[in-house]
């Protein structure tokens, strides 16, 4: 190793001080760089087993649900497949890093991965529960809200957390950036996972309120199910999953709620972040290995229907076609006002007739061509 010198450095990492004393020296054996080093970007001496061990496990979950996929012709699995695939990458840039531990690149686009690719496996938490309810109730609603809304609704929340995640993390893997603007990343990332908890708050009343309801019509003999497995356990699958997210994301607010102080153990301890970060998002692409949806949710009615892009720009047309007809017919009504000749007013779909007009002197009111309502006579 070369000589090394004593300099004073700016930080470069969020557990550092503002300035401290430092060695400059070159990577040693196997790229390592002790802690003290000037241009070490860890504080913690790397284990590569482990970073090789956690990538070769995800590329496992990764593989299983791109075999399962094709299986079950699953095509919104596509979801967690890439947030699997993200965790892979993770690792192997972790691992690339353990043998460079002066490389900024390997470490941002590890750091990056690692703390956005859980948004991809609540995704598909998300999508999971909008064709349970399109395959399960005859309506296709759960309070009121269609199936595909569910999924549409809860996955661009998904999104504005991903989004809200990325500014902040973003910020928090840069080089040599202030310590003003390192804390404002932070609190700009905890912010989005804050929301992401907020979100898997609702989304977890909602999957509990839908096997409530699926257990009632089970026991009343109208649930209609064939799949090779058990519906129950799909819910157990989303249940575990929804929890293992939010140990993940308990850690990550208690993690930076604690600052860039020396004082804070969990960015100097590489343990923390794999037992508490990685190992539950590990367990969760494996639980929906084995808890797969393609299992339950068989048949032509397991999926959203697929519309052409033909048929997208017909519907809306129709649509707004609709929209102005119902205003030209509103407008019509509001010139003619309550009263007036109804006979003129017949052929313009829904219209008032007066109360007086209702009856002739027989107490039955005549029958008239269009869409006027008949209505029964009655006794003055």
């Amino acid at each position: 190793m070369a000589p090394s010198t004593i300099t004073t450095s700016a930080t470069r990492t969020a557990t550092s001080a503002a300035t401290s004393s430092c060695v400059s020296m070159t990577p040693g054996k196997n790229g390592y760089l002790p802690p003290e080093a000037c241009n070490s970007i860890l504080t913690y001496h790397p284990s590569l087993a482990a970073a090789v061990i956690f990538a070769l496990f995800f590329g496992i979950g990764m593989c299983l649900h791109m075999l399962q996929a094709v299986t079950f012709r699953k095509r919104f699995c596509w979801v967690i497949i890439m947030g699997a695939a993200w965790e892979t990458v993770s690792f192997i840039m972790r691992a690339l890093l353990t043998r460079h531990q002066n490389n900024q690149t390997y470490n941002t686009v590890s750091q990056l991965l690692l703390l956005l690719a859980p948004l991809w496996i609540n995704a598909f938490d998300y999508m999971i529960l909008g064709r349970l309810v399109y395959f399960f109730l005859p309506d296709r609603k759960l309070f009121g809200i269609h199936a595909t809304k569910f999924s549409k609704y809860f996955v661009w929340l998904d999104i504005v957390s991903f989004i809200v995640q990325a500014a902040g993390a973003s910020i928090t893997t840069s080089n040599n950036v202030k310590q003003s603007t390192l804390e404002n990343g932070i609190h700009i990332y905890m912010g989005g996972i804050g929301l992401q908890q907020f979100f898997i708050v609702i989304f977890t009343f909602l999957v509990i309120s839908l096997h409530r309801k699926l257990l009632k019509m089970e026991w009343q003999g109208t649930l209609v199910y064939s799949g090779s497995m058990q519906w129950r356990w799909l819910f157990y699958g989303l249940y575990g999953s929804l929890t293992l997210i939010t140990v993940r994301i308990i850690f990550r607010m208690c993690e930076y709620a604690q600052g860039t102080s020396a004082s804070n153990p969990v960015p100097n301890h590489e343990a923390y972040e794999y037992c508490l970060d990685a190992m539950p998002m590990l367990f969760a692409v494996f639980l929906m290995n084995f808890t797969h949806p393609g299992r339950v949710l068989v048949g032509p009615e397991s999926e959203f229907p697929r519309i052409s892009r033909k048929e997208k720009k017909r519907l809306k047309a129709e649509k707004k076609a609709d929209k102005v007809a119902r205003k030209a017919a509103k407008k019509s009504g509001r010139r003619h006002g309550g009263g007036g000749d109804w006979q003129n007013q017949a052929g313009s779909g829904d219209v008032h007739v007066p109360l007086a007009q209702q009856h002739t002197e027989y107490g039955q009111a005549p029958t008239y061509s269009g869409e006027v309502p008949r209505y029964s006579g009655y006794n003055a």
